[in-house]
């Protein structure tokens, strides 16, 4: 298998567009690597140059050893899964898989051989004489990473590969490339814009926006401590509740926004805080609904069977919303009382977004 690194990747179209601006990135050999973004934050665009399918504007790509950023793909040792399967319709699943060994001239005892094995890892061996249409949607999904793997690539990158899937398969498929990601031991670079794909798959996740990486760490690393308040927001389900205002450091510190104001254990404040305009960020998990606290009131319920979404408002700003035991019944026009936990506070710079530590 084999490591990628990147430096200082640059993608320009024409004068005025930069898709991507400058990507440092290190995939270790072995290591599953998500890279996931909004639409339009670069994440394609830095997988199609890595794959040779985009030529660089400036930067160079490493795989391995070997610099490969002129390369032409097929010299650069990598397999490719993409959203649209491409799969040959009027061959059968067992030719769809050897189609590159055929490509290369491997004798037939190999490409059966070669075949056989990687359609009993992918749990397909009773497909191998069916056509494509014939096949699930699941079914048609490992059929493109059997044709893949069996080529037994130095690195495989996938670009949003389950977005046509629907949600139940979908969350089959994540757990079916983790198994196959420790089963090969190979290297992923793997590209969505799916926040659950990203944190249930990933060693490790590089976030991009805007054709910038925002941050590069583990995926709790990176739902904990956010770097700034985009990546904070894009990560959670619902997304995370913030809040803009200020702390009153008069005696016991306080956040005080436009209708409300609690208090926030002193050591969960980072000093760069205290005077300036500052976003405050809390999950729905962090936030409590019990007798203390600030007054609110339930606007809606979202009960989701284990537990409940409580939507809520304090004066006239956005909604804010809790995540609480599935045994606490709420409804629209109750009357709470809420605080957030103090060690689970983020907070971000108002204007530049930055958390301030």
């Amino acid at each position: 298998m084999a490591s990628i690194t990147l430096q200082n990747l640059v993608k320009k179209f024409g004068e005025t567009v930069t898709a991507v601006a400058g990507v440092d990135l290190d995939v270790s050999d072995g290591e599953f690597m998500v890279v996931v973004g909004p639409s339009g934050c670069g994440k394609t665009t830095t997988l199609n140059m890595i794959s040779g399918f985009e030529e660089p504007t400036s930067g160079s790509i490493m795989i391995g050893e070997r610099v490969v950023t002129h390369l032409e793909p097929g010299d650069r040792g990598l397999g490719m899964v993409f959203q649209d399967l491409a799969l040959f319709p009027h061959m059968t699943v067992f030719e769809n898989i050897a189609f590159g060994m055929r490509v290369d001239k491997t004798a037939d005892a190999e490409v059966k051989e070669r075949v056989s094995k990687v359609a009993t890892t992918m749990k397909i061996s009773h497909l191998l004489s069916k056509k494509p249409a014939q096949c699930s949607g699941g079914e048609a999904q490992r059929v493109a990473l059997a044709r893949t793997i069996v080529t037994e690539p130095q690195v495989l990158l996938m670009d949003e590969p389950l977005s046509s899937l629907d949600a139940k398969l979908r969350i089959e498929m994540r757990t079916e490339l983790k198994r196959l990601h420790e089963e090969l031991k190979s290297t992923f670079l793997y590209v969505t814009h799916d926040q659950a794909e990203a944190m249930t798959m990933a060693d490790r996740i590089m976030v991009m926006e805007s054709g910038y990486v925002q941050q590069i760490d583990t995926p709790l690393g990176i739902y904990r401590k956010p770097t700034n308040q985009f990546v904070g927001t894009f990560f959670g389900q619902p997304t995370m509740n913030v809040v803009s205002g200020r702390i009153d450091n008069g005696g016991a510190p306080r956040f005080v926004s436009e209708y409300f104001e609690l208090s926030i254990e002193p050591d969960a404040v980072p000093a760069s805080a205290t005077g300036k305009a500052i976003n405050l960020g809390v999950r729905s998990e962090n936030v409590t609904i019990g007798n203390e606290g600030a007054a609110g009131e339930v606007k809606l319920i979202e009960p989701l069977g284990d537990e409940t979404l409580v939507f809520f408002s304090s004066g006239d700003e956005e909604f804010l919303v809790a995540k609480v035991d599935a045994e606490r019944e709420f409804g629209p026009g109750d009357k709470i009382h809420f605080a957030f936990q103090s060690s689970a506070i983020h907070f971000f710079d108002a204007e530049s977004g930055v958390r301030l530590e």
